[in-house]
Formats: structure tokens, C-alpha cells, sequence
């Protein structure tokens, strides 16, 4: 919080984006919580439409683009940025926490083509004193030779690719006993894949971060050498955990969308809204770690859908919600069959006043154009995953 003001004052001299988002604020007040959840969310979703307009970045660069180390072009095309410096995605701390160590040789399974995955893990390797052996996807024979012949000890990449991996070197009766421990990212960990990684001796651990941030969280070992519970923040980052669709704040330990400002000076992303869920962990890790934990992926926090041939986001449920103060929380739930779509807006309320469902049912039609039941329940009955739109329409 402290270097939050001279943040925002770097962002808005260097970066043009900023300097246009961020025109009326006054940077020395921003210096706690409730003065940054008042500024405004920079979407993930926003970025297509920011570059068009300003190319290559958006404007959101407070280092020139032709002074950057590289440019990456993800599915969209969207374009990150990779500035010039040791451990520039800040990757290292997480490997650190999963045993990675100097002298570690590596394999990196991440794409090395246009996206940055492949050289926002190298860049942590190196800075640890690893030795990267740059496999990218693909290949599986020739990274199970790699394995074997180089005694290599660390994997990095993608669970279902490391699974691939010990397959295949199944197959081939290949000797990778080295292999000891793996840092995986990018998709689901299933439970099983860990245990039976483990019964190999091979220790896995996630990381969770974005082509635009970097490393985000990370999970740790334990004192009996087990990944311990949840992910510990960046501390490189604030988190912010947001109700889907605004930039408001909810209560620790609520699911919501993770929101997160990086003091990144070539890449200063304030109030980025990832469009990921995740919710905060009471407490500190048993690895002795003190910062904020949160509970890992849990899903993505655009639940945008189409109802009756018009699209229904959750920014219009929290706007009909904040029209009614006598509704603590709300979610939307579409049901029905192509053609005979149902919208149900389901409300906790402490007390059930005449007329409350009446006028939220006006208040569906007003902000919506569409119609809409409601169904009023006490607080704490609905599920706590972050959903404020839950289709549950039947599709093919």
C-alpha cells in the first residue's frame, strides 16, 4: 500500500492508457483498500478492443514496445509484453516453493511459439541457477530421451502432458528415475494424476498466472514435503476478490473474480480483472509462508449467456441487485429448452417485505428487456462458488 501512490503516478506519466483510465484520480490518495476498490477495473475482456485502438499494447505500457525484450501473440490475438531483466514474470519464487533449486537440470514443456507460457517459467529456472532444457509441447519420444540421457531432475509444463511423458517412457521402458519433481500450470491438477505422480517419486505442485501478469500464486510444501493447502499470492501483487461483473469488493473467504494490481514498471496492470475465480483462505500456510493464501482456480467469472436471442451478463444482475438494497446477494438461473428459455433470479433477503418480488420483477424487465421470476431465500442459501448466472439449459 505504500508504494501504491508513486505506482499510479508512474502509470499514469508513462502509460497513455492509464493516463485516459485513471484521469481524475489523485494518485497520493490512494493508499489503502477502499481508495484502490474505488478505482476503475481494467477487464482481460477489454484488452482485444484497447489494442485495436491503440496498438501494439493498449496503451497500458509504460515501456515502449520497441524497448521490450520480447512480444507475444495469444489466441485472440491479444499481445503481452516480456521486458528486459532477470525474473521479469517473477515465476522463480513459485519453482523456488515447489524445490526447484540451483543445479536442477529442467524440462520446460511450455509453448515456446508466440505465447509466453514457455519463457515466463525459463526466466524463473534461470534466476534459480537451473539448467532449462527448452523441450515445448510435443514430441513425447524425444522428451522421454531427454530425460533419460541428460539425468534430468525438474518438469515444467502441463499435468496431462507429464502424464504423457511417464506413459510413453512406460512404453519404452525408459529410465527416468531422476525426475523427482514437477511445477504444472495452465489446466486442472486431477487429484489422481498427483498421487499416482507420486507413487512414482515425482513430486508435483501448481502454479496459477496469466499471460498478462506473470505468476499470480503458487503452491508450497509442507514440513512433511506434501503441496499444502491452497495458493499462496505473488508478493508481488494485491489481490483484490470482486463480485463478477463490478469491481466490488467481496467478503473473505466469498468466491469471486480475482482482480489484481502488479507493481510491474514496464507492465503497471492496476485493478486488472482476470476473469478467473478464486476465493481468499483464512490464516497462514503450515510452510511457514505468511502471505495471503487463496483457494486456486475455481472457474472463470464470465458467465455471460444468451436468453431468448439477447445476451444476459452478470453486470446487469448486480445492477438489479443494487437497486435494491434489501438483497444481499442474487443469482440468475436459466433453464428451459431452445425456445422456451425460464430466467429465475434467486435473492437472499434477512426479511421478505410486500412487494419485493414484484418489483424485482420489474427491475429484471427494466435492465434486462427480458422477463424474469424471482425466488426469495434466506442469507447463506446459495452456493458459495461465485456464480451469478447458472445456466442449466440442456444444449444438443
Amino acid at each position: 500500500m505504500a508504494a501504491l501512490p508513486k505506482l499510479i503516478t508512474h502509470a499514469k506519466k508513462n502509460a497513455p492508457g492509464f493516463a485516459r483510465i485513471l484521469k481524475a484520480v489523485d494518485p497520493r490518495k490512494i493508499k489503502d483498500r477502499q481508495a484502490l476498490a474505488a478505482l476503475p477495473v481494467t477487464r482481460k475482456s477489454d484488452l482485444a478492443a484497447l489494442q485495436k485502438a491503440e496498438p501494439p499494447l493498449g496503451g497500458l505500457n509504460a515501456t515502449p514496445a520497441e524497448k521490450m525484450a520480447k512480444l507475444f501473440m495469444s489466441p485472440g490475438p491479444l499481445y503481452e509484453p516480456e521486458g528486459r531483466g532477470t525474473n521479469w514474470w517473477r515465476t522463480a519464487r513459485g519453482l523456488f516453493a515447489a524445490g526447484f533449486r540451483a543445479g536442477d537440470r529442467v524440462l520446460n514443456s511450455f509453448a515456446y511459439h508466440f505465447t509466453p507460457a514457455g519463457s515466463m517459467l525459463e526466466s524463473g529456472a534461470l534466476a534459480l541457477g537451473c539448467t532449462v532444457v527448452p523441450g515445448g509441447v510435443g514430441q513425447t519420444e524425444m522428451q522421454v530421451a531427454a530425460i533419460a540421457h541428460l539425468k534430468l531432475t525438474g518438469y515444467i509444463g502441463t499435468p496431462s502432458f507429464l502424464k504423457l511423458i511417464v506413459d510413453k517412457a512406460g512404453e519404452l521402458q525408459a529410465d527416468i528415475s531422476t525426475l523427482r519433481r514437477a511445477s504444472v500450470g495452465a489446466e486442472y491438477l486431477p487429484p489422481a494424476l498427483r498421487v499416482a505422480m507420486a507413487a512414482r517419486g515425482i513430486q508435483v505442485t501448481q502454479t496459477y498466472g496469466t499471460a498478462d501478469l506473470g505468476l499470480i500464486a503458487y503452491e508450497s510444501l509442507g514440513r512433511d514435503g506434501k503441496p499444502t493447502e491452497g495458493m499462496i499470492l505473488d508478493e508481488g501483487l494485491l489481490l483484490e476478490i470482486v463480485r463478477p461483473g463490478t469491481g466490488d469488493p467481496v467478503p473473505e473467504g466469498e468466491v469471486g473474480e480475482v482482480v489484481i494490481t502488479t507493481f510491474n514498471r514496464d507492465y503497471p496492470l492496476i485493478r486488472f480483472a482476470t476473469g478467473d475465480l478464486s476465493a481468499v483462505l483464512p490464516g497462514t500456510s503450515p510452510c511457514g509462508r505468511t502471505n495471503v493464501r487463496i483457494r486456486g482456480w475455481l472457474g472463470r467469472a464470465d458467465q455471460s449467456t444468451k436468453v431468448r436471442a439477447m445476451f444476459v451478463t452478470p453486470s446487469q444482475v448486480n445492477e438489479i441487485v443494487r437497486r435494491h438494497p434489501e438483497v444481499s446477494r442474487a443469482r440468475l438461473v436459466v433453464e428451459g429448452e431452445a425456445g422456451a428459455d425460464r430466467m429465475t433470479l434467486v435473492c437472499e433477503v434477512r426479511e421478505q417485505p410486500g412487494g419485493l418480488a414484484e418489483a424485482l420483477a420489474g427491475t429484471i424487465r427494466d435492465v434486462t428487456k427480458l422477463r424474469g421470476e424471482v425466488k426469495l431465500v434466506a442469507p447463506g442459501m446459495l452456493p458459495n462458488d461465485g456464480k451469478v448466472i447458472e445456466d442449466l439449459r440442456k444444449y444438443g
